[in-house]
């Protein structure tokens, strides 16, 4: 099977890809704009193998991207190209408009136009997967979960284009008959992950002996998934989920934001003993809200759990340690993606 990937030299789809190259038989074709989160050094150790291909494109083109569906002929597309950063959609939305509403909307006509060509077995397996944000649920009280029939209530210019780009994908399934799937995920935390997110920047920061950030008290909660059971999952939904269905992803491991960078400054202080900033947790610093900040995430995972039987392999606590002591590890890949766009400074203060 030949796979599409959007956005796969981004956090989340080059952990895809990696575990495409390196655990199955399947070509993978990564087709990315390379804005500034999307790193091709996060490909490195699969950039040379024969099943994996690299198209250098805009998914808002409409020409290339369909000329990229006529000379690659996928078997299958995982979407996963966005702009995924709630800070940096409050101070630019229209980048976001553009990219998750106009350039879903390119891809999903291009499918569609590639799978009316199709015929027999090869249109019989297509599938069309849109990977997106439990952020468009909007946020929870103390109790309950996000399910898959939970109403959408974005909050932010990012999670309302998420949402966007989610109902267009179910349009399309509905009008047009496309077979596509949607997955809706939690926090994702792991190795190569931008540093304008909070666990790489806090890390990055703490190293340095920089503020660690943290809006409010910090008593904002999300259920954190490692990227590599969320590529898993993303995997395992493609290749078996149920045309037309949603499947919601979750680690089931919910931590205030407090909790996550405390829990960062003990590692650290176990971990590099010599270090002249212990106490890192001396560093952390209480900023301003941003604007429309939701309260708590949590996912209900029983869907995917009970029809295609995926749980988390990480708890928060091994895959936090696992976590750090790769970015303690690369520090080369760390200073490379920082190539002046972004320096770690406060972004989201328009109110």
């Amino acid at each position: 099977m030949k796979i599409l990937v959007t956005g796969g030299a981004g956090f989340i789809g080059s952990a895809v890809i990696r575990q495409y190259i390196h655990h199955t038989h399947h070509q993978v074709v990564n087709l990315d704009a390379l804005t500034y989160a999307g790193n091709l050094e996060s490909l490195a150790e699969v950039e040379q193998h024969p099943r994996y291909g690299f198209e250098h494109v805009n998914i808002c083109d409409a020409k290339a991207v369909e000329s990229v569906f006529v000379r690659q002929q996928p078997d299958a597309v995982m979407h996963l190209a966005a702009e995924s950063h709630v800070d940096r959609s409050i101070d630019g939305p229209a980048a976001f408009i553009e990219t998750n509403i106009v350039g879903t909307y390119q891809l999903l006509a291009a499918a569609r136009n590639y799978y009316a060509s199709l015929s027999g077995a090869k249109k019989s397996a297509f599938r069309f997967h849109h990977v997106s944000t439990d952020e468009v649920y909007g946020d929870l009280d103390a109790s309950g979960y996000f399910t898959e029939s939970t109403p959408y209530a974005p909050s932010s210019p990012y999670s309302a284009s998420k949402a966007s780009s989610d109902h267009l994908v179910r349009a399309w399934q509905r009008t047009y008959g496309l077979p596509v799937v949607i997955t809706n995920c939690s926090n994702n935390y792991g190795p190569y992950q931008f540093p304008e997110k909070l666990i790489p920047l806090v890390i990055l920061n703490a190293l340095e002996g920089k503020p660690l950030p943290i809006y409010g008290k910090g008593k904002q909660i999300r259920d954190w998934l490692h990227v590599e059971d969320h590529a898993r999952a993303l995997r395992l939904v493609l290749e078996k989920g149920k045309n037309g269905e949603t499947y919601n992803i979750g680690g089931h491991n919910e931590k205030t934001n407090l909790q996550v960078v405390t829990t960062i400054c003990r590692l650290l202080d176990k971990l590099l003993p010599d270090s002249v900033h212990i106490p890192h947790a001396s560093l952390i610093t209480f900023v301003a809200d941003r604007p429309g900040h939701d309260r708590r995430y949590a996912i209900d995972a029983d869907k995917i759990a009970a029809e295609l039987g995926w749980t988390p392999a990480e708890t928060f606590d091994s895959g936090i340690e696992r976590t750090l002591r790769w970015y303690l590890g690369n520090r080369d890949w760390c200073r490379h993606v920082q190539d002046g766009s972004y320096q770690r400074e406060r972004l989201g203060t328009q109110a």
